[in-house]
């Protein structure tokens, strides 16, 4: 309002003052009148663009109440939107991160395909096989109760094809399984073959000491209880564990006693219920020690669900982590176990206690040296004593640092009373079978080694070669030669 008052005041002046005043003064009312006149011309224009952005804005406003897209709403309105879209997105993906945060999958396909020399004509299954197995593993952790964690481990299992084993269980060898990769969960027909939940357990880690304060907690109680796989809380090793990776013949993954002995008592498919409890204390943080009981569900019918624990397996473990040859991690456990009724070689339900040893220690930055030892105190096998001693060479030795080289032998002490009672024991005889009985005497002995080469962080092929002797303690056995090609696939 005051500036109109001025404008008008000044043009009155200047209509005015140009007859008082002279050119000089004239000149400078005209210029002052000129520069009124564009004042009031970009005023126009401000006010025009000041209604024009109300409008605007009133239209940006009406848009973002609605939740639709329209072609004739603002680019202002529209980029909000999308933006707000992608905000609202991005939240989304960030729930479901952390939804999913500390779950752990994991998935692996093996193929072996074994040729065996020295096998008798016309054996089961033959002198050549193919097997495949595949497993999906799933760890998912459960909200903590208070400063306990736990989680749900579940694990799936698949495959076709026997390998070499059926062959090798005619021959009367201690060492049956020379492919601990073979699968089939299908009964009689290969045809059949199906997918199995071989794992289903809990397993809840209470810091000790209880109610105490978690950060400072050394000590832990982990409680497990399900359907599992007995080697993945005891005898485990570091360097021969893993068929998958390691050595193939089942004498070297597991203790000989356990494993091909069949003192674990595993069901069909390798597996059995049972309850872990282990204590572990990590006061040292660089020497961890731990002591682990288990009750597993072992036998014909105790492994299956059938009567778990009628006749129980029972197993105990002491197992520490030292700082040798210069500081270099090794594991050492010791442990027992006692059954019920266990099963003799004759069929004989007996009690059956043993004794056992695992051992992986590297000497140097690419070896790591191995060894187990198992003795049956109580009951007979064909084979009451074993031990393996072997050893894998990282390829950084050959400029293959992701390469691996594995070697080990067996032996495999035939039991005193297995000695005493003639066995029946097959030969090639002018390509036909030949039963014959002989006395077992001595120990039975083997050597596996393997070449694990890497084609990819996820691809490896591994030649592998076994080489029996003296099989089922048997001094007239023909040494029989198997050779083999894994292929695994691993994520």
């Amino acid at each position: 309002m005051r500036f109109v008052q001025l404008s008008a005041a000044l043009v009155a002046a200047g209509l005015t003052l140009p007859a008082l005043a002279g050119p000089t003064e004239a000149a400078l009312l005209e210029k002052l009148a000129a520069r009124l006149e564009r004042l009031e011309a970009r005023n126009s224009e401000l006010e025009r663009e000041v209604k024009a952005l109300k409008g605007e804005s009133t239209e940006i406003a009406r848009g973002l109440d609605s939740p639709r897209l329209s072609e004739n709403e603002p680019e202002l309105t529209v980029r909000l939107k999308a933006v707000e879209k992608d905000a609202l997105e991005m939240k989304k993906a960030a729930r479901i991160a952390e939804s999913l945060e500390g779950i752990k999958v994991s998935a692996a396909l093996a193929t072996v395909g074994q040729h065996a020399a020295g096998l008798p004509q016309h054996m089961d299954g033959g002198s050549s096989q193919l097997n495949y197995r595949a497993d999906v593993s799933v760890e998912l952790p459960l909200a903590p109760l208070g400063d306990i964690e736990h989680k749900l481990f579940a694990h799936l299992r698949m495959g076709q094809g026997l390998g070499l084993n059926a062959a090798f269980s005619n021959l009367g060898h201690f060492a049956n399984t020379p492919n601990s990769l073979a699968f089939r969960a299908s009964g009689a027909n290969p045809d059949d073959s199906v997918a199995i939940l071989g794992q289903a357990w809990y397993q809840a880690a209470i810091p000790l000491p209880f109610l105490g304060f978690k950060p400072y907690s050394r000590e832990t109680l982990e409680l497990t209880f399900g359907k599992m796989d007995i080697f993945g809380f005891f005898d485990q090793n570091a360097a021969a564990g893993d068929e998958a990776k390691q050595f193939l013949n089942s004498v070297f993954v597991h203790n000989p006693l356990l494993d091909a002995g069949r003192e674990a008592g595993v069901d069909a498919n390798g597996f059995q219920p049972g309850f872990v409890a282990s204590y572990l204390n990590h006061v040292d943080k660089a020497r961890p020690w731990r002591l682990s009981m288990g009750v597993f569900g072992a036998g014909e019918r105790g492994a299956n669900y059938q009567r778990s624990l009628s006749s129980p397996l029972l197993m105990v473990q002491a197992e520490k982590q030292l700082k040798l040859f210069g500081g270099l991690s090794g594991n050492y456990r010791a442990y027992g176990w006692n059954r019920s009724q266990g099963v003799d070689y004759d069929g004989t339900l007996t009690r059956h206690t043993g004794i056992g040893a695992s051992v992986d220690q590297r000497i140097g930055d690419g070896i790591r040296v191995f060894g187990r030892y198992g003795k049956l105190v109580n009951g007979e096998l064909p084979f009451n004593q074993a031990a393996t001693l072997g050893a894998e060479f990282s390829g950084s030795y050959w400029n293959r640092g992701a390469d691996a080289f594995g070697i080990a032998s067996a032996w495999l002490q035939s039991g005193k009373a297995y000695r005493n009672a003639p066995t029946t024991a097959w030969l090639d005889d002018n390509q036909t079978l030949v039963a014959y009985s002989f006395v077992p005497q001595g120990a039975e002995k083997l050597t596996e080694i393997y070449y694990r080469y890497r084609l990819s962080p996820q691809f490896e092929l591994t030649p592998d070669f076994q080489y029996v002797t003296n099989g089922g303690g048997n001094a007239d056995a023909k040494a029989v030669k198997v050779f083999a090609l894994r292929a695994n696939i691993a994520y």
